[in-house]
């Protein structure tokens, strides 16, 4: 089974443009645009050698992804 990439501009396709215009004009945006690309990678990384589900570690990260989603998709939805 194929490893879900959670790349924003996947996920929210509608907001591609949007989301590299604020990377390229808005620090805060692609500071935490690159936080959330860096996790995501380690969390494909960790799935992809089959780090058990339980791991304490590895859900945190999976919870920090998601509160990062919620802001980053939070101010597309705001500045448009």
């Amino acid at each position: 089974m194929p490893i879900e990439n959670h790349a924003l501009d996947i996920d929210f396709p509608e907001y591609a443009e949007k989301i590299q215009s604020l990377k390229a004009t808005d620090t805060s945006f692609k500071s935490q645009s690159d936080e959330y690309h860096q996790l995501d990678k380690k969390i494909r990384t960790l799935e992809e050698n089959n780090v058990p589900t339980d791991d304490e570690h590895f859900n945190e990260m999976k919870m920090q992804r998601a509160a990062l989603k919620d802001i980053l998709y939070a101010r597309l939805k705001a500045d448009g």
